[in-house]
């Protein structure tokens, strides 16, 4: 039976470690997240436990008034460079089957589904913190008048105390500077990223690759504003208090955008091993999933921003 053709258009895959190390990534990586942004083990200034709190006391405290030394970032940094890891390996083998001519016509269509599935549980993750948004800035009100009982302080959460800092306003970055320029950045991103799709459906390498590498500077671009936005959103934390542990608002609207800025650089990851294909000659008009998937990809977390921009930076903030 060793020797019997095969007589079927799905490539069977050989053993690989990919999903197995991608689980444990990915596990190392939210405990990581975890311990960062809440932490594990509280401080104790009277009797401290120097390892325990050293490695899963919140990472946060670290760019805090007390600056408290820790190493609460140091699993999340392991989960960080595991991932990577893992994306470098398992794309390389990805690569090399296109490149082998195991992505049979059936393989394609697979590679498809799995795609679209990833970009519709990444769009339920947004949904969360969307929910999340709407339900502590638009109904609080109604909620606390549900059932006080079996919410703590349901008087002042009606008032807004603890929402934001000042009562039913909503006081959040100013939308007509970096944001808007963000927004302009990410649009622009999107037509370069579509010039090069259908310039190398038309074979022309060289618009393709000009028009890929200039979406990808855009990304390093709004990468960079994003962060000279959370930079001076930390530094002014205690005049305004709007930041992740000032106010319900403040989680939900740095984490929202920032977790969006973390899709921003995967996808820029994501081109930019396309880019290498591309310039390595290992992609053809006919066969080129991989720029297709990066574009969806990317036109998602385009689409995303503008619902960010529109309702957390422009609609409710005033």
């Amino acid at each position: 039976m060793s020797d019997h053709a095969v007589e079927h258009d799905y490539h069977i895959l050989p053993p690989s470690p990919w999903p197995f190390l991608a689980g444990v990534a990915a596990t190392i990586w939210g405990v990581g997240m975890v311990i960062f942004f809440a932490g594990l083990y509280p401080r104790d200034a009277e009797h401290p436990n120097g390892l325990m709190e050293f490695l899963f006391s919140r990472g946060m405290d670290m760019f805090g008034a007390e600056k408290a030394s820790n190493g609460g970032w140091l699993f999340l940094l392991l989960g960080c460079l595991m991932a990577t890891y893992v994306m470098i390996g398992w794309w390389r083998d990805v690569a090399k089957e296109a490149n082998d001519g195991d992505h049979t016509p059936v393989v394609q269509i697979g590679l498809r589904y799995g795609m679209i599935m990833f970009i519709m549980q990444e769009i339920m993750f947004f949904v969360g913190w969307f929910w999340m948004f709407f339900e502590f800035v638009l109904f609080r009100k109604g909620r606390a008048d549900w059932n006080p009982d079996v919410l703590e302080s349901a008087e002042a959460f009606k008032d807004g105390i603890g929402v934001n800092q000042g009562g039913n306003n909503i006081s959040s970055i100013y939308a007509w500077d970096i944001p808007l320029m963000n927004t302009l950045v990410l649009l622009l991103s999107g037509t370069t990223l579509t010039w090069a799709h259908h310039a190398f459906i038309k074979n022309d390498r060289r618009s393709a690759t000009m028009g890929l590498g200039m979406t990808i500077l855009l990304g390093l671009y709004f990468v960079y504003l994003q962060g000279v936005e959370f930079t001076e959103a930390f530094h002014h934390r205690l005049a305004n208090g709007f930041w992740l542990d000032s106010n319900v608002y403040g989680s939900i609207f740095l984490l929202a955008t920032g977790f969006h800025g973390l899709h921003i650089i995967i996808g820029i990851i994501f081109l930019f091993a396309i880019w290498l294909r591309m310039k390595n000659g290992s992609m053809t008009p006919k066969q080129h999933f991989g720029l297709e998937a990066s574009a969806w990809y990317w036109h998602f977390v385009d689409v995303v921003w503008l619902f960010l921009f529109t309702f957390f930076y422009v609609v409710f903030a005033f």
